[in-house]
Protein backbone atom coordinates (compact mmCIF):
# COMPACT_ATOMS: atom_id res chain seq x y z
CA UNK A 1 0.00 0.00 0.00
CA UNK A 2 3.09 2.03 -0.33
CA UNK A 3 2.04 3.69 -3.24
CA UNK A 4 -1.08 4.97 -2.20
CA UNK A 5 0.76 7.75 -0.75
CA UNK A 6 3.02 8.64 -3.49
CA UNK A 7 2.37 12.32 -4.80
CA UNK A 8 1.70 13.11 -8.25
CA UNK A 9 5.41 13.78 -8.83
CA UNK A 10 5.23 17.54 -10.24
CA UNK A 11 7.20 19.65 -9.24
CA UNK A 12 5.21 22.82 -10.62
CA UNK A 13 1.95 21.49 -8.28
CA UNK A 14 1.10 24.65 -6.67
CA UNK A 15 0.92 25.48 -3.16
CA UNK A 16 -1.98 26.21 -1.57
CA UNK A 17 -2.78 27.41 2.43
CA UNK A 18 -3.71 25.28 4.94
CA UNK A 19 -6.73 28.07 6.41
CA UNK A 20 -8.47 30.35 4.92
CA UNK A 21 -9.47 34.10 5.97
CA UNK A 22 -7.99 36.58 8.51
CA UNK A 23 -6.38 35.71 12.13
CA UNK A 24 -9.72 37.36 14.12
CA UNK A 25 -12.32 35.35 11.92
CA UNK A 26 -13.78 32.16 13.63
CA UNK A 27 -13.38 28.84 12.42
CA UNK A 28 -15.59 26.60 15.14
CA UNK A 29 -17.31 27.61 18.31
CA UNK A 30 -16.99 25.29 21.28
CA UNK A 31 -19.51 25.47 24.39
CA UNK A 32 -20.76 29.07 23.17
CA UNK A 33 -17.17 30.64 22.41
CA UNK A 34 -15.80 31.18 19.27
CA UNK A 35 -12.71 30.05 18.48
CA UNK A 36 -10.71 32.31 16.12
CA UNK A 37 -8.37 31.37 13.17
CA UNK A 38 -5.14 32.53 15.50
CA UNK A 39 -6.13 30.05 18.11
CA UNK A 40 -7.37 27.20 15.72
CA UNK A 41 -3.58 27.50 13.77
CA UNK A 42 -2.02 27.44 17.77
CA UNK A 43 -3.51 24.45 18.53
CA UNK A 44 -2.86 22.43 15.18
CA UNK A 45 0.38 23.39 15.37
CA UNK A 46 0.87 22.34 19.41
CA UNK A 47 -0.59 19.26 17.89
CA UNK A 48 1.60 18.18 15.17
CA UNK A 49 4.59 18.70 17.16
CA UNK A 50 3.31 16.14 19.75
CA UNK A 51 2.48 13.90 16.48
CA UNK A 52 4.74 10.64 15.80
CA UNK A 53 6.65 10.00 12.64
CA UNK A 54 4.50 7.89 10.54
CA UNK A 55 3.05 7.67 7.08
CA UNK A 56 -1.03 8.33 8.42
CA UNK A 57 -3.36 7.73 10.90
CA UNK A 58 -6.89 7.15 11.49
CA UNK A 59 -8.89 9.41 12.87
CA UNK A 60 -11.22 8.37 15.44
CA UNK A 61 -12.11 11.90 17.03
CA UNK A 62 -15.56 12.44 17.87
CA UNK A 63 -15.47 16.18 19.09
CA UNK A 64 -15.34 17.80 15.92
CA UNK A 65 -13.25 20.50 16.58
CA UNK A 66 -10.52 18.04 17.93
CA UNK A 67 -11.37 16.28 14.30
CA UNK A 68 -10.58 19.59 12.93
CA UNK A 69 -7.40 20.23 14.45
CA UNK A 70 -6.15 16.59 14.37
CA UNK A 71 -7.39 17.02 10.34
CA UNK A 72 -4.89 20.06 9.93
CA UNK A 73 -2.33 18.50 12.32
CA UNK A 74 -1.91 15.70 10.55
CA UNK A 75 -1.70 17.33 7.11
CA UNK A 76 1.08 20.19 8.53
CA UNK A 77 3.15 16.94 8.86
CA UNK A 78 2.45 15.45 5.95
CA UNK A 79 0.91 12.32 7.41
CA UNK A 80 -2.34 11.12 5.68
CA UNK A 81 -6.37 11.22 7.39
CA UNK A 82 -7.24 7.32 7.67
CA UNK A 83 -10.98 7.73 7.51
CA UNK A 84 -12.85 4.40 8.01
CA UNK A 85 -16.61 3.69 7.35
CA UNK A 86 -17.37 3.77 11.35
CA UNK A 87 -15.58 4.14 14.56
CA UNK A 88 -16.21 0.32 14.90
CA UNK A 89 -13.23 -2.09 16.20
CA UNK A 90 -13.57 -4.15 13.02
CA UNK A 91 -13.48 -1.18 10.89
CA UNK A 92 -10.65 0.55 12.37
CA UNK A 93 -8.53 -2.68 12.39
CA UNK A 94 -9.45 -3.44 8.86
CA UNK A 95 -7.90 -0.35 7.72
CA UNK A 96 -4.86 -0.13 9.94
CA UNK A 97 -4.35 -3.54 8.66
CA UNK A 98 -4.24 -1.88 5.32
CA UNK A 99 -1.71 0.54 5.77
CA UNK A 100 0.93 -0.91 8.21
CA UNK A 101 3.04 1.92 10.29
CA UNK A 102 -0.39 3.97 10.46
CA UNK A 103 -1.45 5.02 14.12
CA UNK A 104 -5.10 6.03 15.60
CA UNK A 105 -5.68 9.53 17.28
CA UNK A 106 -8.68 10.82 19.49
CA UNK A 107 -9.75 12.69 21.82
CA UNK A 108 -10.69 10.39 24.10
CA UNK A 109 -9.29 7.20 26.28
CA UNK A 110 -10.73 4.30 24.32
CA UNK A 111 -11.30 0.37 26.00
CA UNK A 112 -10.23 -1.20 24.22
CA UNK A 113 -7.98 1.34 22.23
CA UNK A 114 -6.40 0.72 18.84
CA UNK A 115 -2.72 -0.69 18.94
CA UNK A 116 -0.74 2.08 18.62
CA UNK A 117 -3.10 4.75 19.94
CA UNK A 118 -2.46 8.35 20.65
CA UNK A 119 -4.70 10.32 22.73
CA UNK A 120 -4.81 14.15 21.32
CA UNK A 121 -2.93 16.52 23.69
CA UNK A 122 -5.02 18.83 25.99
CA UNK A 123 -5.33 21.68 23.61
CA UNK A 124 -4.58 24.90 25.94
CA UNK A 125 -6.26 28.14 25.86
CA UNK A 126 -2.73 30.53 25.07
CA UNK A 127 -2.89 31.43 21.33
CA UNK A 128 0.52 32.58 20.19
CA UNK A 129 1.16 35.20 17.48
CA UNK A 130 -1.01 34.08 14.23
CA UNK A 131 2.78 33.86 12.33
CA UNK A 132 2.10 33.16 8.41
CA UNK A 133 -0.20 30.83 7.54
CA UNK A 134 1.60 27.19 6.03
CA UNK A 135 0.72 25.76 2.93
CA UNK A 136 0.46 22.57 1.35
CA UNK A 137 1.08 21.36 -1.80
CA UNK A 138 -1.99 20.58 -4.64
CA UNK A 139 -1.06 17.25 -5.06
CA UNK A 140 -0.10 16.60 -1.73
CA UNK A 141 -2.29 13.16 -0.27
CA UNK A 142 -4.06 14.49 2.93
CA UNK A 143 -6.76 11.73 3.38
CA UNK A 144 -8.29 8.64 2.22
CA UNK A 145 -11.47 7.71 2.77
CA UNK A 146 -13.52 4.66 2.64
CA UNK A 147 -16.89 3.93 1.15
CA UNK A 148 -19.86 2.91 3.89
CA UNK A 149 -19.73 -0.99 2.86
CA UNK A 150 -23.75 -0.73 1.49
CA UNK A 151 -22.91 -2.24 -1.60
CA UNK A 152 -19.99 -4.77 -0.35
CA UNK A 153 -16.53 -4.29 1.02
CA UNK A 154 -16.14 -0.31 1.93
CA UNK A 155 -13.42 0.42 -0.30
CA UNK A 156 -10.30 3.35 -0.50
CA UNK A 157 -10.32 6.69 -2.05
CA UNK A 158 -7.41 9.04 -2.23
CA UNK A 159 -8.24 12.67 -2.03
CA UNK A 160 -5.45 15.57 -2.45
CA UNK A 161 -5.18 19.03 -1.05
CA UNK A 162 -6.08 20.38 -4.13
CA UNK A 163 -9.23 18.29 -4.88
CA UNK A 164 -10.70 19.34 -1.49
CA UNK A 165 -10.29 22.81 -2.68
CA UNK A 166 -11.47 22.29 -5.72
CA UNK A 167 -14.82 20.57 -4.54
CA UNK A 168 -15.29 22.87 -1.42
CA UNK A 169 -15.37 25.68 -4.07
CA UNK A 170 -18.61 24.02 -5.42
CA UNK A 171 -20.34 23.61 -2.26
CA UNK A 172 -19.71 26.96 -1.06
CA UNK A 173 -20.87 28.83 -4.63
CA UNK A 174 -23.81 26.63 -4.37
CA UNK A 175 -24.44 27.53 -0.93
CA UNK A 176 -23.47 31.49 -1.58
CA UNK A 177 -26.12 31.42 -3.90
CA UNK A 178 -29.08 30.25 -1.46
CA UNK A 179 -27.95 32.12 1.77
CA UNK A 180 -24.67 34.54 0.95
CA UNK A 181 -21.52 34.30 3.37
CA UNK A 182 -20.34 33.74 5.91
CA UNK A 183 -22.53 31.22 7.77
CA UNK A 184 -21.88 29.05 10.54
CA UNK A 185 -22.34 25.16 10.37
CA UNK A 186 -23.91 22.88 12.43
CA UNK A 187 -23.70 19.34 11.73
CA UNK A 188 -25.04 15.94 12.72
CA UNK A 189 -23.13 13.37 10.18
CA UNK A 190 -19.42 12.67 11.36
CA UNK A 191 -16.35 13.91 10.05
CA UNK A 192 -14.87 10.78 8.83
CA UNK A 193 -17.67 10.49 6.60
CA UNK A 194 -16.87 12.13 3.08
CA UNK A 195 -19.91 14.38 3.44
CA UNK A 196 -18.98 15.56 6.50
CA UNK A 197 -15.35 15.73 5.52
CA UNK A 198 -16.77 18.03 2.77
CA UNK A 199 -19.89 20.25 4.71
CA UNK A 200 -17.61 20.55 8.34
CA UNK A 201 -14.12 19.96 8.00
CA UNK A 202 -12.74 20.97 4.66
CA UNK A 203 -15.28 24.29 4.36
CA UNK A 204 -14.60 25.71 7.38
CA UNK A 205 -10.92 25.31 6.71
CA UNK A 206 -11.36 26.59 2.95
CA UNK A 207 -14.09 29.13 3.61
CA UNK A 208 -15.44 32.40 5.79
CA UNK A 209 -17.50 29.19 7.53
CA UNK A 210 -17.70 28.23 11.08
CA UNK A 211 -18.68 25.03 12.50
CA UNK A 212 -20.16 23.66 15.39
CA UNK A 213 -17.51 21.34 17.69
CA UNK A 214 -20.28 19.08 18.67
CA UNK A 215 -22.41 16.12 16.41
CA UNK A 216 -25.95 16.45 18.08
CA UNK A 217 -27.51 13.40 17.45
CA UNK A 218 -31.68 14.03 19.39
CA UNK A 219 -33.38 17.09 18.21
CA UNK A 220 -33.57 18.70 21.32
CA UNK A 221 -29.52 18.69 21.03
CA UNK A 222 -29.68 20.14 17.61
CA UNK A 223 -31.86 23.09 18.70
CA UNK A 224 -29.45 23.73 21.43
CA UNK A 225 -26.16 23.57 19.10
CA UNK A 226 -27.98 25.72 16.40
CA UNK A 227 -29.30 28.42 19.46
CA UNK A 228 -25.57 28.76 20.34
CA UNK A 229 -24.47 29.67 17.37
CA UNK A 230 -25.40 33.34 15.60
CA UNK A 231 -27.23 33.58 12.34
CA UNK A 232 -27.05 33.07 9.40
CA UNK A 233 -27.40 29.05 10.38
CA UNK A 234 -27.08 26.40 8.26
CA UNK A 235 -27.84 22.97 9.58
CA UNK A 236 -25.96 19.50 7.78
CA UNK A 237 -28.05 16.35 8.33
CA UNK A 238 -29.42 13.42 6.70
CA UNK A 239 -33.02 12.46 5.83
CA UNK A 240 -33.16 10.18 9.23
CA UNK A 241 -32.27 13.08 11.15
CA UNK A 242 -34.52 15.35 8.98
CA UNK A 243 -37.33 12.96 10.30
CA UNK A 244 -36.69 12.88 13.36
CA UNK A 245 -36.51 16.65 14.02
CA UNK A 246 -40.12 17.26 11.24
CA UNK A 247 -41.52 14.18 13.99
CA UNK A 248 -40.32 15.74 17.25
CA UNK A 249 -42.19 18.96 16.73
CA UNK A 250 -39.09 20.17 18.52
CA UNK A 251 -39.12 24.55 17.42
CA UNK A 252 -35.36 25.23 16.04
CA UNK A 253 -33.82 28.41 16.16
CA UNK A 254 -33.99 30.34 12.80
CA UNK A 255 -31.97 28.60 9.66
CA UNK A 256 -30.60 29.40 6.88
CA UNK A 257 -31.06 26.19 4.96
CA UNK A 258 -30.32 23.06 5.24
CA UNK A 259 -28.32 20.67 3.76
CA UNK A 260 -28.97 16.80 3.02
CA UNK A 261 -27.58 14.14 1.62
CA UNK A 262 -26.38 10.35 2.27
CA UNK A 263 -29.74 8.75 0.92
CA UNK A 264 -32.41 10.15 -1.11
CA UNK A 265 -34.61 13.02 0.49
CA UNK A 266 -38.61 11.84 0.27
CA UNK A 267 -40.26 14.96 -1.75
CA UNK A 268 -42.71 15.04 1.31
CA UNK A 269 -40.14 15.04 3.55
CA UNK A 270 -38.43 18.21 2.18
CA UNK A 271 -41.84 19.46 1.63
CA UNK A 272 -42.23 19.24 5.21
CA UNK A 273 -38.83 20.61 6.57
CA UNK A 274 -39.27 23.21 4.79
CA UNK A 275 -43.06 24.04 5.58
CA UNK A 276 -41.90 23.54 9.16
CA UNK A 277 -39.21 25.87 9.97
CA UNK A 278 -39.01 27.86 7.27
CA UNK A 279 -36.18 27.15 5.46
CA UNK A 280 -34.65 26.11 2.54
CA UNK A 281 -33.65 22.28 1.97
CA UNK A 282 -30.65 21.80 -0.46
CA UNK A 283 -29.92 18.00 -1.28
CA UNK A 284 -26.41 17.21 -2.72
CA UNK A 285 -25.60 14.71 -5.00
CA UNK A 286 -22.31 12.72 -5.34
CA UNK A 287 -20.01 9.78 -3.75
CA UNK A 288 -16.74 8.97 -1.73
CA UNK A 289 -15.26 8.58 -4.81
CA UNK A 290 -16.49 11.80 -6.54
CA UNK A 291 -16.92 14.42 -3.44
CA UNK A 292 -20.54 16.45 -4.20
CA UNK A 293 -20.77 17.85 -7.85
CA UNK A 294 -24.51 18.70 -8.25
CA UNK A 295 -27.57 20.02 -6.11
CA UNK A 296 -30.87 20.54 -6.09
CA UNK A 297 -33.85 21.98 -4.20
CA UNK A 298 -36.30 18.99 -3.41
CA UNK A 299 -39.12 20.07 -2.68
CA UNK A 300 -39.78 22.11 -5.98
CA UNK A 301 -37.21 20.44 -8.36
CA UNK A 302 -37.33 16.96 -9.66
CA UNK A 303 -33.73 17.72 -11.64
CA UNK A 304 -30.17 17.98 -10.26
CA UNK A 305 -28.16 20.90 -11.30
CA UNK A 306 -24.37 20.33 -11.99
CA UNK A 307 -21.47 22.91 -10.27
CA UNK A 308 -19.65 24.76 -12.62
CA UNK A 309 -17.06 22.53 -14.70
CA UNK A 310 -18.82 19.30 -14.10
CA UNK A 311 -19.98 17.16 -17.32
CA UNK A 312 -21.43 13.71 -17.19
CA UNK A 313 -21.25 11.65 -19.88
CA UNK A 314 -24.56 8.67 -20.44
CA UNK A 315 -23.61 5.19 -20.29
CA UNK A 316 -25.50 2.20 -20.63
CA UNK A 317 -24.18 1.20 -17.14
CA UNK A 318 -23.92 4.04 -15.15
CA UNK A 319 -22.84 7.50 -15.82
CA UNK A 320 -18.81 8.93 -16.46
CA UNK A 321 -18.47 11.97 -13.66
CA UNK A 322 -15.94 14.80 -14.90
CA UNK A 323 -15.28 17.14 -12.39
CA UNK A 324 -12.23 19.62 -11.33
CA UNK A 325 -11.91 17.52 -8.23
CA UNK A 326 -11.22 14.58 -10.15
CA UNK A 327 -7.77 13.79 -11.47
CA UNK A 328 -9.69 11.14 -14.13
CA UNK A 329 -13.05 10.84 -14.92
CA UNK A 330 -14.62 8.44 -12.85
CA UNK A 331 -17.42 5.66 -13.39
CA UNK A 332 -20.92 5.66 -11.16
CA UNK A 333 -23.19 2.94 -11.30
CA UNK A 334 -25.90 5.89 -11.25
CA UNK A 335 -27.88 6.00 -14.25
CA UNK A 336 -29.06 9.14 -15.75
CA UNK A 337 -30.99 11.30 -18.45
CA UNK A 338 -29.43 14.36 -19.26
CA UNK A 339 -31.17 17.69 -19.41
CA UNK A 340 -30.44 21.69 -20.20
CA UNK A 341 -27.99 21.61 -22.66
CA UNK A 342 -26.30 18.68 -20.29
CA UNK A 343 -26.05 21.16 -17.25
CA UNK A 344 -29.14 19.14 -15.30
CA UNK A 345 -30.08 15.54 -15.11
CA UNK A 346 -32.74 13.40 -13.58
CA UNK A 347 -31.53 10.31 -11.55
CA UNK A 348 -33.37 6.92 -13.01
CA UNK A 349 -31.79 4.16 -10.63
CA UNK A 350 -28.54 2.53 -10.59
CA UNK A 351 -27.49 0.16 -12.63
CA UNK A 352 -27.57 -2.36 -9.21
CA UNK A 353 -30.78 -1.65 -8.51
CA UNK A 354 -31.77 -3.38 -11.85
CA UNK A 355 -33.68 -6.62 -10.88
CA UNK A 356 -34.47 -9.43 -13.88
CA UNK A 357 -36.27 -12.33 -12.40
CA UNK A 358 -38.49 -15.55 -14.19
CA UNK A 359 -38.14 -13.16 -17.02
CA UNK A 360 -39.10 -10.03 -15.58
CA UNK A 361 -37.25 -6.69 -14.43
CA UNK A 362 -38.16 -4.41 -11.94
CA UNK A 363 -36.20 -1.81 -9.82
CA UNK A 364 -34.95 -2.20 -6.45
CA UNK A 365 -35.57 1.52 -6.10
CA UNK A 366 -39.34 1.46 -6.59
CA UNK A 367 -40.02 -1.71 -4.50
CA UNK A 368 -38.54 -0.13 -1.35
CA UNK A 369 -40.86 3.32 -2.39
CA UNK A 370 -43.38 0.19 -2.62
CA UNK A 371 -42.30 -1.11 0.51
CA UNK A 372 -41.99 1.93 2.65
CA UNK A 373 -45.84 3.28 1.16
CA UNK A 374 -47.46 0.91 3.25
CA UNK A 375 -49.64 1.84 6.18
CA UNK A 376 -47.83 1.38 9.95
CA UNK A 377 -44.46 0.61 7.68
CA UNK A 378 -41.76 2.87 9.69
CA UNK A 379 -38.92 1.80 7.99
CA UNK A 380 -37.91 -0.85 5.85
CA UNK A 381 -35.59 -2.51 2.92
CA UNK A 382 -35.55 -4.68 0.46
CA UNK A 383 -32.68 -5.84 -0.98
CA UNK A 384 -31.13 -9.17 -3.55
CA UNK A 385 -29.41 -11.94 -1.96
CA UNK A 386 -25.99 -13.05 -3.13
CA UNK A 387 -26.44 -16.72 -3.17
CA UNK A 388 -29.48 -18.39 -5.45
CA UNK A 389 -32.06 -20.64 -4.36
CA UNK A 390 -31.71 -24.57 -5.64
CA UNK A 391 -33.99 -23.36 -8.24
CA UNK A 392 -30.80 -20.62 -9.61
CA UNK A 393 -32.74 -17.23 -8.57
CA UNK A 394 -31.13 -14.74 -6.11
CA UNK A 395 -34.69 -14.01 -4.33
CA UNK A 396 -35.36 -10.67 -2.90
CA UNK A 397 -35.09 -10.86 0.91
CA UNK A 398 -36.42 -7.88 3.15
CA UNK A 399 -36.16 -6.43 6.53
CA UNK A 400 -39.46 -4.21 8.02
CA UNK A 401 -39.94 -2.24 10.88
CA UNK A 402 -43.62 -2.40 11.78
CA UNK A 403 -45.14 -1.85 15.01
CA UNK A 404 -48.50 -3.75 15.39
CA UNK A 405 -47.95 -5.50 12.05
CA UNK A 406 -46.70 -9.16 11.23
CA UNK A 407 -44.98 -10.03 8.47
CA UNK A 408 -47.80 -11.65 6.81
CA UNK A 409 -49.84 -8.69 7.13
CA UNK A 410 -46.88 -6.57 5.43
CA UNK A 411 -46.44 -9.31 2.53
CA UNK A 412 -50.11 -8.83 2.10
CA UNK A 413 -49.88 -5.03 1.00
CA UNK A 414 -46.95 -5.71 -1.34
CA UNK A 415 -48.95 -8.75 -3.10
CA UNK A 416 -51.15 -5.82 -4.07
CA UNK A 417 -48.41 -3.31 -5.25
CA UNK A 418 -46.13 -5.67 -6.78
CA UNK A 419 -45.56 -8.80 -9.25
CA UNK A 420 -44.96 -11.97 -7.08
CA UNK A 421 -41.84 -12.87 -8.72
CA UNK A 422 -40.26 -9.63 -6.27
CA UNK A 423 -42.18 -10.35 -3.04
CA UNK A 424 -39.41 -10.54 -0.36
CA UNK A 425 -38.20 -14.53 0.50
CA UNK A 426 -37.73 -13.82 3.83
CA UNK A 427 -39.38 -10.89 5.18
CA UNK A 428 -38.33 -10.25 8.80
CA UNK A 429 -39.95 -7.49 10.96
CA UNK A 430 -37.44 -6.32 13.55
CA UNK A 431 -37.37 -3.76 15.89
CA UNK A 432 -34.88 -1.08 14.28
CA UNK A 433 -32.62 -1.36 10.74
CA UNK A 434 -28.60 -1.32 11.59
CA UNK A 435 -28.40 2.12 10.14
CA UNK A 436 -24.69 3.36 10.61
CA UNK A 437 -24.14 7.31 12.15
CA UNK A 438 -25.38 8.81 8.71
CA UNK A 439 -28.61 6.34 8.40
CA UNK A 440 -27.19 4.13 5.39
CA UNK A 441 -27.07 0.13 5.98
CA UNK A 442 -24.07 -1.68 5.27
CA UNK A 443 -25.22 -4.79 3.31
CA UNK A 444 -23.09 -6.94 5.93
CA UNK A 445 -25.22 -6.23 8.58
CA UNK A 446 -28.15 -6.41 6.67
CA UNK A 447 -27.34 -10.20 5.21
CA UNK A 448 -26.45 -11.23 9.25
CA UNK A 449 -29.85 -9.52 10.48
CA UNK A 450 -31.61 -11.86 7.51
CA UNK A 451 -29.74 -15.04 8.59
CA UNK A 452 -30.39 -14.89 12.38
Amino acid sequence: MATVFEQTGRESAPMLPLLAGAPSRTVAWRSGQAVTAATFLAHVRQVAAALPEAIGAVNLCEDRYAFLVAFTALVLRGQVNLLPPSRAPHAVDDVMGNHPGCYAIGELALDPAPAGYLRLPLLDETSPAYGEVPTVAADAVVAIGYTSGSTGKPKPNIKTWGSFHASNLGNIQMLHRVIGSPFDVVATVPPQHMYGMEMSVVMPLMSEVSVHAGRPFFPADVAAALASMPEPRVLVTTPVHLRALVESGVQLPSLAAFVSATAPMPVELAVAAEQRFGAALCEVFGSTETCVFASRRTATEEEWSLYDGVTLHSQPDGTLVDAPQLAEPMALADIVTLHGEGRRFRLCGRNTDLLEIAGKRASLGDLNRRLLAIDGVTDGVLFQLDEPDPSGVRRIAGLVVAPGLTAESVLGALRAAMDPVFLPRPLRVVDALPRNETGKLPRGALLALVQR
